[in-house]
């Protein structure tokens, strides 16, 4: 990683969250970023599914994917001719992937895909069930790629009549390092930088554990797209000042009424956003859609280990005697939000119309 071609096209990333060699999956262990750039080996269902737990490896896209390779993983770990223990070995290895994170809906939808093609192998042997497995996983990550080439098209296109350069108010990760390259929200600041019409990406820190410190603001930097970062209670000061053209956030679930769910602290800048008359956009792909959620309330979060509060970066900051509570996401009502920034289209108000005729015209 240390050796990156900066000839690329200027719409390219130079990031690469993850690498497939045929038999283990390395994810960049995005805990160690900004620091470090290190690799984690995968080479079973069981590695995978602790990457994505312990956050090596997050992002709705990418834990997606990744898991599509965790299963790919689980077809090279058996070996032998029996196909009812192959068949038993893979149901299990989906099951173990499918508790790594509750929220993030591309999980379900990565793992349905790979299941789908273990039921249609039924006739097969196993050497051909193995390699559908692994053609299915790299397909995925494939499709992730162009999807979000397409939403980084798309969201541009909201932009196109405005003839001053865009000062873009981001949280959390929703870039390279959230899908297998390039991102959602972090595609369309890519596409209008690479036609020069980002004047700044203002980046909040998004507490607890600091993906838009550490890791939006890496990937900015390595892409050589103009930023600057500020602690998540700043978000007001900027609005209020006029300094914020647009706030442009990704997603993990998103209701079929368009209500979505994303890292903790989106709800608060929609609210904000709002009462300054700013627009609220959020990106991602139509995999991220529950279309069986009827709204943001049913949508399961996750909670997670009270020391990612009480330390930053390995450092206490609070004492155990004082109590703590650490939900890692919650839910932004559909009203507060301007568009869905999609690979097939822009979805405006009213959402739960415009989104089931999506999904219409898909069957």
């Amino acid at each position: 990683m240390g050796n990156r071609d900066m000839s690329l096209n200027p719409e390219e990333s130079r990031v690469c969250t993850l690498i497939w060699d045929g038999s283990v999956l390395k994810l960049l262990d995005q805990r160690r970023l900004p620091f470090e750039e290190v690799y984690v080996d995968c080479r079973s269902a069981a590695s995978v599914a602790k990457a994505i737990r312990e956050m090596v490896v997050r992002g709705a896209p990418a834990i997606g994917v990744a898991a599509g390779y965790g299963v790919a993983l689980a077809a090279l770990e058996l070996h032998g001719e029996d196909k009812q223990n192959f068949v038993e070995h893979i149901n299990n290895s989906i099951k173990l992937l499918s508790g790594a994170r509750p929220t993030a809906v591309n999980l379900f939808w990565a793992l349905g895909r790979m299941k789908k093609v273990l039921e249609n192998t039924v006739d097969m042997d196993i050497g051909k069930v193995r390699d559908r497995l692994i053609e299915e996983a790299v397909k995925i990550e494939k499709q992730d790629l162009k999807i979000n080439h397409k939403i980084g098209q798309n969201g541009k296109k909201i932009f196109t009549k405005i003839k001053a350069k865009i000062r873009i108010l981001t949280h959390c990760n929703a870039g390279a390092l959230a899908t297998s390259g390039y991102g959602t929200a972090l595609a369309v600041i890519r596409s209008l930088n690479a036609e020069g019409k980002i004047e700044n990406v203002i980046v909040g820190e998004t507490r607890p554990f600091l993906q838009g410190a550490r890791l939006t603001a890496w990937e900015l930097h390595q892409d050589r797209i103009p930023f600057f970062i500020i602690s998540d209670n700043m978000a007001g000061f900027f609005m209020s000042r006029g300094e914020v053209d647009a706030v442009l956030v990704g997603a993990d679930r998103i209701a079929s009424n368009g209500d979505t769910a994303n890292k903790i602290g989106t709800l608060s800048l929609s609210i904000l956003a709002k009462y300054f008359k700013i627009p609220f956009y959020v990106a991602a792909p139509i995999s991220t859609v529950d279309i069986k959620m009827e709204s943001g309330d049913n949508i399961p979060i996750e909670h997670r280990n009270e020391r990612e509060v009480r330390e930053v970066l390995g450092k206490i900051i609070i004492p155990e005697f004082m109590a703590v509570k650490n939900p890692a996401f919650d839910v932004t009502p559909a009203n507060n939000i301007t568009a869905i920034i999609t690979e097939k289209e822009l979805i405006y108000p009213p959402y739960k119309q415009n989104i089931s005729r999506i999904f219409k015209s898909r069957k």
